[in-house]
Formats: C-alpha cells, sequence, structure tokens
C-alpha cells in the first residue's frame, strides 16, 4: 500500500484503460486478519537449489529451508488475494513464484494486518514483507509518519513497481468529490497505515470549522470497500490498481467509480531487515532477471498492472 509522508503536486493521469485488462479470478473472500495462509502449490515454479541460477546468491540458511516466508496483507486484490477456492493469487504471488525460479527456493504467504507487518519482520516471524509496501524514507529509516519520531530500525526495499493513490465513490454519487481537496464535510474509509489514511489527515487539518472530514480506518481494503458500498461514508482510498480493480469488479462493474486523477506515485517495494543485505541482494538479482527474460512483463500484463513497469529493480528508491 502506498504510503508517503509529503504529497506530490503532479497528479499521476488515471489510466482505466488499463482497468480491462486485469484477469479477474472469482469471487474474492474476505481473509481473517493474522491467520496464517501459506501458499504451498505444487505449481509455484520454484526451481531446485541446485539447478536455480541465483541460489548460490541466498543466505545459506534460506537455501537449506528451500523456502522464503512472506509477510503479506493478502485482501488487497489485484496484488494479493485469495480466489474463490481459497488459494492466494494475484500480482506479488506471481512475482514471487517467478522469483521463487530463479533462486530454487518457494515463497511462502503469511496473511497479517498490514500496519503491523513491518514489525513482523523486524521480529524474525517473516523474512521479507511483500504486500503492494510503498519503499519511503520513513520506513527505510523508521520514522512515525504522524509524529517524525523514530519508532524502529528501519527497513531495506526492493522496489518492482510504481503506483499512485486514487480516490473512489458509489458509481452516480460522487458528491462533488473529484479530489483531495473536495472532502470537507465528507467521511472516507481508508486503510490503516497507508498513504492514503496520510493524505486524509493531512486534508483534514485544512477544512475550515463546520466542515470537518471524517476519517474511517480499518484494517484492510475490503473492509473500507464494504463501508463505502453500504454508505456509511462518501468515499475511500487506495492505491490505483486496487481502486481499478474494485471499480471493475464489485457488483459486476456497478458499485463504484474512481473520481479525480492518481497522487502520490512512487515505488512498491519488498522489505527486508537491514542486517540482511544479502538476502535483500539476492532478491533484486531475481527481480532484474525476471524483467530481462519477460515473466516480469506478462505477469504485470495479466494483473493490468503493465503502466507501473519499471526497467530495472532498485534498492531503496523511495523518496
Amino acid at each position: 500500500m502506498t504510503a508517503s509522508s509529503t504529497r506530490r503536486t503532479t497528479a499521476v493521469r488515471s489510466r482505466l484503460a488499463a482497468v480491462g485488462a486485469i484477469a479477474v479470478a472469482g469471487t474474492l473472500l474476505l481473509t481473517g486478519c493474522g491467520d496464517q495462509t501459506q501458499d504451498k502449490d505444487k505449481d509455484s515454479g520454484s526451481a531446485s537449489t541446485s539447478t536455480a541460477p541465483l541460489a548460490d546468491k541466498l543466505p545459506q540458511d534460506i537455501r537449506s529451508k528451500g523456502k522464503i516466508k512472506v509477510g503479506s496483507d493478502i485482501a488487497y486484490a489485484p496484488v494479493e488475494f485469495k480466489d474463490s477456492s481459497g488459494k492466494v493469487v494475484g500480482l506479488d504471488p506471481d512475482l514471487a513464484a517467478a522469483m521463487g525460479k530463479q533462486l530454487g527456493v518457494t515463497f511462502e504467504f503469511e496473511n497479517g494486518t498490514f500496519d503491523a507487518l513491518l514489525t513482523g519482520l523486524r521480529s524474525g516471524r517473516n523474512d521479507i514483507a511483500m504486500s503492494a509496501m510503498t519503499d519511503n524514507k520513513n520506513r527505510q529509516q523508521g520514522i512515525d509518519p504522524d509524529t517524525g519520531k523514530k519508532v524502529g530500525e528501519g527497513v531495506d526495499f526492493v522496489d518492482y513497481l510504481t503506483a499512485g493513490v486514487s480516490i473512489y465513490t458509489r458509481k452516480g454519487d460522487t458528491q462533488g468529490i473529484a479530489d483531495w481537496s473536495d472532502l470537507c464535510g465528507k467521511k472516507i474509509a481508508v486503510e490503516r497505515g497507508t498513504v492514503s489514511e496520510d493524505l486524509a489527515k493531512q486534508e483534514a487539518k485544512k477544512c475550515p470549522k463546520g466542515k470537518k472530514l471524517t476519517i474511517e480506518a480499518f484494517d484492510d481494503d475490503q473492509q473500507s470497500q464494504t463501508r463505502l458500498r453500504s454508505g456509511g461514508v462518501d468515499a475511500a482510498s487506495s492505491d490505483f490498481p486496487v481502486a481499478a480493480y474494485a471499480v471493475k469488479t464489485s457488483g459486476g462493474g456497478k458499485d463504484f467509480e474512481i473520481v479525480g486523477d492518481q497522487v502520490e506515485a512512487a515505488p512498491y517495494g519488498i522489505a527486508v531487515a537491514k542486517d540482511d543485505a544479502q538476502l535483500r541482494d539476492a532478491l533484486q538479482a531475481a527481480m532484474d532477471a525476471i524483467i530481462k527474460n519477460g515473466d516480469y512483463q506478462k505477469i504485470l500484463e495479466k494483473w493490468g498492472a503493465q503502466d507501473g513497469a519499471v526497467k530495472k529493480s532498485a534498492v531503496n528508491g523511495g523518496k
């Protein structure tokens, strides 16, 4: 989920044409926060460490285990979610599987609330966090964006996609909302710990007396969508690929519409502990390998995310 402490003034134009390219994988299932979901399918695509071209770049303990444990909020379609059979699918799992072929390991996704993923990484519960997480300086340095105070040691990121943030409303009921500045006097649903929440807080401070912006923050994006669909709020916000997917799929495309332009275009990154540079560098090498061999582009096109493609992975490229 995109997060940044500084809002960019240049909006990224909404690319609704890309929505039509999204592959819909059946009815979405809501996942309970904090449950554990591991993708152990035989078709995960990982190769043996004895034959994988980049296996020797991994730390020995990861090679011995043959797997990388991934902390993820598996309720953020189309980036990661469960399909109608309960299988973990989406952009991130597909990229992880392709990287697994290069590294000779399986990526096992474990579900958790988004705002707790970095805590799980620091505690050693997971090896990495991969969950549409924006690479920015606050997360790199362990800074709380609300207080500006250091709250942790920070993490490193392996960047792999660029995405912005969008607002969406009930279809045909925009209530004049076309930008963040139009939200005063309204209610908005957001996912906790994301830039959508940060931006809403920033706008709330600007609202004049008598036109309060009410912010309702939820553990996952599905809850925000449910709240908007029921009429409990006037708008919701999430990363553009997720908002676009919701607009296309919810109610057969009859529930929501995107309003205004994207803002806060920034890189998604795979989070790795600061003291795990070897794993970080192995992941970067694997990402660059699938960019080069074409697997990356095919996966992005499958999920309608090709407009966010990067030509090369970067480490800590977020601002």
